[in-house]
């Protein structure tokens, strides 16, 4: 070959190099909004939410995408204010042009971005647990996480069985905690449970000793805390120095090992309802939900270095169940929200989900198992 035939040849190789890369460069990208409180007082919900949309993005991404289409994730921390939620999800709408959002992490802040998202036709799937979210539906807010009602449900049921009618409710001042103190209302007198008092506090409380001291005077023979942290470690240290020796039933937002460690001692025997990935390990390999949970334990702690925890499930789930309906509907926002709302036996890490018009939420009480401290670790309550 003559150099001049050389010279031609290389480029032209050079230039088809540069059309692939040009080509790879220009591929066309989907993006989704995500709101996390990732600092603040609820980063204990968005670190991991936003730690694990990151991961799930490589892998999409390194799979091939959607359709051949990458996704591009753009997380907002709202560092758990509504405030922030507001602003940010008028950003990720008007400028940014996102195709759906995730999250917030928060009761509260979801409540005031429901209706900017849904005005905007924009798909929301909320990573909070209140059912005001999705109650009454909203067209295009949908949510991850387990009802509250099935959880005060999954509680009354077990206090039903042990003989328990008189209990005490404390409850903190956010939405979430007025959520789960207005199931345990509603749904008590139908178990034969008598609320003789109920306190709320205020979520940065550092002391709850004068709350309990209330609640012991009542002679309760239970008490359910509902709320997040830090007082679900508190209320377990407080009662115990104040020798409570009545059973301690906590919400699903209990569902971190780092409340075990930081209540010590105090934390044994704490029963509360959550999803299955903290005992993914007992689990037969049958179970519908083994494999998608397993493998998130394994890919999140691996790439971390730090415990799986179902709040980074919710997001888990927000984001492959909106890449689903993704699959679905295409680019076409409206058939990607019509395949989303009509979505059955998606196993995802808080159960098996089957959404339709008349429930965003997709879970129903299955999506549950009751758990127990035990030796400072999670494991499946037994009823002895």
């Amino acid at each position: 070959m003559s150099l001049k035939k050389l010279l031609t040849l290389i480029v032209c190789m050079a230039v088809m190099a540069i059309a692939v890369s040009c080509k790879k460069q220009n591929k066309e990208t989907v993006k989704i909004g995500a709101i996390f409180a990732v600092t603040g007082g609820a980063s204990f919900l968005g670190a991991p939410e936003a730690k694990t949309v990151q991961m799930l993005q490589d892998e999409i991404n390194a799979a091939g995408g959607i359709d051949g289409k990458n996704i591009e994730v753009i997380i907002k921390d709202s560092a758990g204010k509504p405030e922030n939620a507001i602003s940010f999800a008028k950003q990720l709408i008007d400028e940014n042009k996102v195709f759906a959002i995730i999250g917030p992490s928060t009761s509260g802040e979801s409540m005031k971005i429901k209706s900017i998202c849904d005005d905007a036709k924009v798909i929301l799937v909320s990573c909070a647990a209140a059912e005001s979210i999705v109650n009454p539906i909203s067209k295009y807010v949908f949510k991850t996480p387990q009802k509250d009602s099935d959880a005060a449900q999954m509680i009354l049921n077990l206090m039903k069985k042990k003989g328990i009618t008189k209990i005490g409710v404390v409850s903190s001042n956010d939405g979430f905690g007025a959520e789960g103190k207005k199931q345990l209302e509603k749904l008590a007198p139908g178990a034969g449970v008598q609320i003789l008092i109920s306190e709320v506090y205020d979520k940065k409380a550092t002391d709850l000793t004068g709350v309990l001291t209330k609640i012991k005077a009542k002679n309760v023979q239970a008490v359910v805390n509902w709320s997040i942290v830090p007082a679900q470690s508190i209320i377990a240290k407080n009662m115990k120095q104040l020798n409570m020796n009545v059973p301690l039933f906590q919400s699903h937002g209990f569902g971190n090992i780092k409340y075990v460690k930081e209540a010590g001692e105090a934390a044994e025997g704490i029963i509360f309802p959550c999803g299955r990935l903290l005992i993914v390990d007992e689990l037969a390999d049958s179970h519908p939900q083994k494999q998608v949970l397993a493998k998130y334990k394994k890919d999140y702690e691996g790439k971390y270095a730090e415990d799986a925890s179902t709040f980074g499930g919710h997001a888990y789930d927000a984001l492959m169940i909106l890449v689903e309906a993704m699959k679905r509907g295409g680019s076409d926002k409206e058939k990607t929200r019509d395949a989303l709302e009509n979505l059955k036996g998606f196993a995802g890490t808080g159960g098996v989900f089957n959404y339709s018009p008349a429930d965003h939420t997709g879970l129903d009480i299955n999506g549950f198992e009751l758990l127990t401290v035990r030796g400072g670790k999670f494991v499946k309550y037994e009823d002895k």
